[in-house]
């Protein structure tokens, strides 16, 4: 199979309208933000995009209407999770039916199997579909079984088509061992960040980043992929302190962070599915207020 490399992935939120359903008409101008400014494949659902609220009616309909919106224009990959196999295998295949490109999963979350069920849960959704196939950290470290670079190393054993990590732990000895043992067992085995903390996976080989920070600032997020694509570390350093104080800012607020930062710059998604809270009129306007002084989020595009 050719190495599929998605390069800078775009991970966009999931709009909602106040009584808490799919806003598609919102969903339309987001995948046109996103297209045009710098994606050159988007993921949906991950965890920015809420994927744990959504029914698994609702993930199969949104995957569909992004694939139509976007026309080909970029690849999509779609994250196919669930605490439970089969759920998780009929998401795969919904999804090469639906025309994606990829499809992205982690270990089974909100229980603990033991690392040889992980192993076979990766594997029965790998080769579910013929599609390149990657793996991604749960997206909270503590609840379910994390994915080791010792799962990844039997899952590439088991599934020809797994192409990568989109690794989010950002735990320096996994990354090294992903990349290190995983190219041992396929050359090509690409190691993705899964946070946009794009400079310490790429030191040590990794290439493309899956980012939530995307949607609120695509240039800088651009600036330092291209750098780091060069492997120009030193120079990407800056914009990579400004992502990480961008994040801090909004992991204070939590899930509603992201949402609030959008809303702030003219581009309102509405807000999280409980349970997560969100943003009280005081919180979101002390959240534009700190955005606003910082000074690299000027260059940024305000509105769609």
């Amino acid at each position: 199979m050719t190495t599929f490399k998605p390069g800078l992935i775009h991970a966009p939120v999931t709009p909602f309208k106040a009584d808490h359903s799919i806003d598609y008409a919102t969903c339309a101008k987001l995948i046109e933000f996103h297209l045009n400014n710098g994606a050159e494949a988007l993921a949906v659902p991950m965890p920015a995009g809420e994927d744990m609220s959504l029914k698994d009616d609702e993930q199969g309909v949104l995957l569909d209407f992004v694939i139509k919106q976007v026309k080909g224009r970029v690849p999509v990959l779609a994250h196919v999770s669930d605490a439970g196999t089969t759920i998780a295998v009929e998401r795969a295949r919904h999804a090469a039916q639906a025309g994606a490109a990829a499809i992205v999963s982690h270990p089974p979350y909100f229980w603990h199997p033991k690392a040889a069920m992980v192993v076979e849960h990766l594997a029965q959704i790998g080769n579910a579909t013929r599609l390149p196939y990657f793996l991604c950290s749960p997206p909270v470290e503590d609840v379910g079984t994390p994915l080791t670079a010792e799962i990844t190393l039997e899952v590439i054993d088991r599934v020809p088509t797994l192409q990568g990590v989109i690794d989010a732990t950002m735990d320096f000895v996994i990354m090294v061992d992903t990349v290190s043992l995983g190219r041992a067992k396929r050359p090509d085995f690409q190691l993705i960040a899964g946070t946009d903390y794009m400079v310490p996976a790429g030191v040590i080989g990794g290439i493309g980043v899956c980012s939530p920070l995307s949607a609120v600032a695509p240039g800088l997020v651009k600036q330092v992929y291209e750098l780091c694509a060069k492997q120009q570390f030193t120079q990407a350093r800056a914009g990579q302190e400004d992502l990480a104080e961008l994040a801090h800012r909004l992991k204070i607020a939590g899930l509603a962070g992201l949402k609030g930062a959008l809303r702030a710059l003219g581009r309102d998604c509405g807000h999280p599915r409980p349970p997560a809270r969100a943003l009280s009129e005081a919180e979101q306007t002390a959240l534009a207020a700190d955005l606003q002084a910082m000074k690299f989020l000027q260059a940024e595009p305000r509105g769609w």
